[in-house]
């Protein structure tokens, strides 16, 4: 699972673009206890949320021309220009080039061969997220793709991911960590679109796990608050009991309440 002991091509960095800033800090609030931190009047609206002081994501509000409610996944990249050029290389598109950000460090916003949006974060004054793999926090990364063997190769020549097949009831899971790591490095796993009846009509895209002590009580929680259940806490065994659901304003995340490791 994630730590925040980051390295290139781990993920860094989660953030949520929202029709309803104020309405998603009530959301996120209630069903994590994620307190929201403006980052000050010159970053546009921009904030991170956080856990006793830790930040766990960022969130601003965006338009109906910037796109839709989203969560966003941003991966470690020691060169952010170089990265970016990478992808291009690879056939993937530059949606937003490489920008400084206050000092803090310099992101890009970019997309796969199959057009999935993702971010990538050059560490400045600002390394990532101050809490990963912890109760409320971002613990897992997951990518529906519609070509497993395509988005493999893809994240290959951008970042040097290596994947590995797992043997799970029903079938086989790709997972991917960061290039010469160990198993403990894991951080996603690839998904194919088409055998995922949950995913099949939305298309690809990123979905964050937030590690949560309760999947059962957390969706509960989330209809109360408005947001949809897209999938009932299931078990999966020797991974967790997991969930996915919408906030209100139709951001997607995944929750989990992850099987003890053993040994």
């Amino acid at each position: 699972m994630l730590t925040t002991r980051f390295v290139n091509g781990s993920p860094n960095w989660l953030d949520v673009g929202t029709s309803d800033l104020d309405g998603a800090i009530a959301f996120y609030d209630g069903l994590f206890g994620w307190r929201f931190l403006s980052a000050g009047p010159d970053a546009g609206g921009y904030g991170f949320f956080q856990v006793d002081g830790r930040t766990v994501a960022g969130g601003m509000q965006i338009t109906a021309e910037q796109g839709p409610p989203a969560w966003h996944v941003y991966f470690q990249a020691e060169d952010a220009e170089a990265t970016a050029k990478a992808v291009e290389q690879a056939k993937g598109t530059v949606l937003m080039p490489p920008m400084d950000v206050m000092g803090e460090g310099h992101m890009a916003m970019l997309a796969d061969r199959a057009g999935v949006t993702f971010g990538i974060w050059q560490p400045g004054r600002t390394k990532g997220l101050g809490m990963a793999g912890d109760p409320n926090s971002l613990c897992w990364v997951e990518l529906v793709t519609p070509d497993i063997a395509a988005a493999a190769a893809f994240y290959n020549s951008v970042f040097g991911w290596e994947t590995s097949a797992a043997q799970f009831p029903g079938g086989t899971y790709t997972c991917v960590n960061p290039a010469g790591t160990e198993e403990e490095a894991m951080f996603g796993g690839l998904v194919p679109l088409a055998d995922d009846p949950v995913e099949a009509r939305t298309g690809a895209y990123w979905l964050p796990y937030i590690e949560v002590r309760d999947a059962d009580a957390v969706v509960a929680r989330a209809q109360e608050l408005g947001g949809t259940v897209r999938m009932p806490a299931t078990d999966m065994e020797g991974v967790g009991r997991m969930a996915r659901i919408a906030d209100p304003y139709g951001a997607h995340l995944a929750v989990i309440k992850s099987t003890p490791r053993q040994g």
